[in-house]
């Protein structure tokens, strides 16, 4: 062991080595040091539990250490290729941004905003006016505040209006979403008191008003949007609560989830809440999420009453749960597209994805898998009919019937070949169905196609051939 110690080479010979030379003007100095203490600790460390025979030479050293400053390097957030078919996928950033919203980033990023300012009186002005104005226009309501994500929302509107107070709310509507986030545990943290009414399967009327009390400070629905209770049901319908929670004086607030903005809906029989349908009830608070439906940026939107909107706005939490610039501008970007409906969904990549039709995907598929058994003779690759999901907590029953492809390596596992494409400069993010790798073109992006087919080839040509 000892013998081994002494053969690792000395720090001054690798930074006098004429390649490390040529790197040391590539890299900053200072991580590049520190990759190689890095590299040269790892060998000791090998000595040490006998799992080195040879030491490395200086020459091996350098390119160990080149390879970990990549890895620094890198980015941790990358592009992706989707081809699972889930068009708001959480887990791959949900929704994807229009150009307009997209220029509308590189706009404020680049310059100088009037963020804060009122260009008029030529004084300190409000964030929160950029997006109010749209959404009024849109949904009719009196006033709009847009925070940092849904979950804000929720904890936002509870802890102004209801903090030490009690919010009347469903037992089937004690929602999880992805990522522990539970109403429950929003509400305890927000200050306000749970008082959960009815049965998980059946909630009536006559339970909202017999929960009503001197200390009631909302009655609150929660739209159960990732997952649908089916048999023997009941559920309080919007009109009833909002007549309930009107003759006792109690402001209702309805957590949507999604942010569905088409009047017309996106598929047809789905439960899901159309925002602008929704708005006309005259409901006193409603919030979604930015991200999901919509088609836009993460974050959270209020819609409501102004005397409920400007409390929010006075709430010492708010200045936490503030969106940035760069988040406006893309939210108002996307909401501008929905003045023109048809607009939006040519224009807002999450309506026009759902919206694709098979026979579009499939001629895709078929160029697609020309130019891929040309590159890739000998591969198992096949044409699929598919169902595309919506994802992100939205329509869980809904399925969009789609098409795509599959492969099945022959000496690599399924499973290993999955995560080769995983290991790509552009990973490539598929799903795994009986003993295939499944490639859903509704969620695969046109100019995603070159990289995609030389993903796919560089695996196959590298672990599945002899050369």
């Amino acid at each position: 062991m000892n013998e081994l110690f002494r053969k690792i080479p000395k720090v001054d010979t690798i930074l006098n080595n004429s390649e490390w030379v040529r790197i040391s003007s590539l890299y900053p100095s200072g991580v590049l040091r520190m990759c190689l203490n890095e590299v040269l600790e790892e060998i000791r460390e090998d000595i040490r539990n006998n799992k080195c025979i040879l030491v490395p030479t200086v020459e091996e050293i350098i390119e160990k250490t080149k390879l970990k400053m990549d890895v620094y390097l890198s980015p941790s957030l990358k592009r992706v290729i989707n081809a699972t078919g889930i068009i708001v996928h959480t887990n791959l950033g949900r929704s994807l941004l229009s150009k307009n919203a997209v220029e509308a980033i590189i706009n404020v990023s680049f310059h100088y905003t009037n963020l804060e300012y009122d260009i008029r009186a030529g004084q300190r002005g409000e964030r929160y006016v950029h997006c109010s104005e749209v959404l009024k226009k849109l949904t009719g309501m009196e006033d709009a505040i847009v925070v940092n994500n849904n979950a804000a929302a929720v904890y936002l509107v509870l802890n102004t209006l209801a903090q030490d107070k009690e919010v009347i709310i469903s037992r089937g509507e004690l929602v999880e979403i992805g990522g522990s986030f539970r109403i429950p545990d929003v509400m305890k943290k927000s200050g306000a008191i749970l008082r959960e009414v009815g049965t998980t399967n059946r909630t009536y009327l006559r339970d909202y008003e017999e929960a009503i009390s001197p200390n009631t400070a909302l009655i609150m629905k929660v739209h159960t949007s990732n997952f649908v209770i089916k048999g023997f049901t009941e559920e309080t319908k919007i009109d009833d609560l909002l007549s309930l929670a009107k003759s006792h004086g109690i402001p209702f607030y309805f957590d949507t989830g999604s942010g569905l903005f088409l009047s017309g809906g996106l598929f047809l029989n789905t439960n899901e809440p159309n925002i602008i349908r929704e708005t006309k009830k005259d409901i006193d608070i409603i919030s979604f999420s930015g991200d999901k439906l919509l088609g836009g940026p993460q974050a959270g939107i209020i819609l409501g009453k102004t005397k409920y909107i400007e409390q929010m706005k006075k709430n010492p939490l708010i200045r936490a749960l503030r969106p940035d610039k760069m988040t406006l501008a893309a939210l108002e970007a996307t909401l501008l597209l929905y003045l023109e409906e048809e607009n939006a969904k040519k224009r807002i990549p999450t309506l026009r994805m759902a919206l694709l039709s098979v026979k579009y995907l499939k001629r895709r598929t078929n160029r697609i898998l020309r130019k891929i058994k040309k590159e890739c003779e000998g591969l198992d690759i096949m044409p699929h009919s598919l169902y595309s999901e919506v994802g992100g907590g939205s329509l869980p029953e809904v399925r969009i019937p789609s098409y795509g492809f599959s492969i099945r390596p022959k000496k690599l596992s399924v499973s290993m070949f999955e995560q080769k494409m995983r290991e790509l400069d552009i990973p490539i993010i598929a799903r795994i169905e009986k003993e295939r790798i499944m490639f859903d073109m509704r969620t695969i992006l046109e100019e995603d196609e070159k990289s995609l087919i030389f993903g796919i080839t560089q695996v196959y040509k590298k672990y599945e051939t002899d050369g």
